[in-house]
């Protein structure tokens, strides 16, 4: 008898399916693509892509199979200098117009020590692809945001030749060695319900007029109208 539950138990266990790992969205209010430049060999300029957005595959039991599919709009750099940024947007520089997208996909992450992650991927730059390393810290611990959503942190440094992707303006002005910095939220939004799964109504104190009170397990509150 025991030999039989023992062997049932087993087939049971060979059959669970593995936990898929969770799916994560990188926040744009809350990501950025920062970069450091040296200028004349004298002194850096640093700036920042502002529209950032991805997706990452997480299992926290697991961080090494962690997959990330970044894109970058390249025409949103900003060194807060508009004759600077047009000059990067141009054909000297990143093209904009001829490459908008600047694009980050990891291949392989591995542990690096306590909290940190040593990230390869392919880096896609003015249409032309390399491989890098980002050196990781995080992702932080999981956190609930306000509204219901799980929300988590990281950071990420790397550095880039610009020349081994083809940009190459302004020599011996501008350096050929670019700093970059990533600094992310990635959210996990609540599940929200459908108009129609939506309870009662409830009505304010002003009784001006109603609103939907949210089912009772969804945690959340019936909104103001204030």
């Amino acid at each position: 008898m025991a030999r039989t539950l023992f062997a049932v138990a087993f087939a049971l266990l060979l059959t669970t399916p593995a936990v898929a790992q969770e799916i994560w969205q990188l926040d744009p209010p809350h990501a950025s693509a920062q970069f450091a430049v040296r200028h004349l060999g004298i002194s850096t300029v640093r700036g920042a892509f502002t529209k950032v957005s991805g997706t990452v595959q997480y299992d926290p039991a697991n961080p090494e199979k962690t997959s990330i599919q970044t894109s970058i709009a390249a025409s949103s750099v900003d060194t807060r200098f508009e004759m600077r940024d047009r000059e990067l947007r141009s054909s000297n520089f990143l093209d904009v117009e001829r490459y908008p997208t600047i694009t980050f996909a990891s291949k392989k992450v591995e542990a690096a020590g306590a909290g940190k992650l040593k990230i390869t991927g392919d880096l896609t730059i003015h249409g032309i692809t390399k491989e890098v390393v980002l050196d990781a810290e995080g992702p932080s611990t999981i956190l609930t945001d306000p509204s219901g959503n799980k929300r988590m942190g990281a950071s990420a440094t790397t550095k880039i030749n610009r020349n081994d992707f083809g940009v190459s303006g302004l020599p011996g002005t501008v350096g050929d060695e670019i700093s970059i910095t990533l600094d992310v939220e990635m959210i996990k939004e609540l599940p929200r319900p459908k108009i129609d799964e939506l309870s009662h109504p409830c009505t304010h104190d002003s009784g001006i007029r109603q609103h939907f009170r949210l089912p009772t397990e969804s945690g959340l509150t019936c909104p103001s109208i204030a």
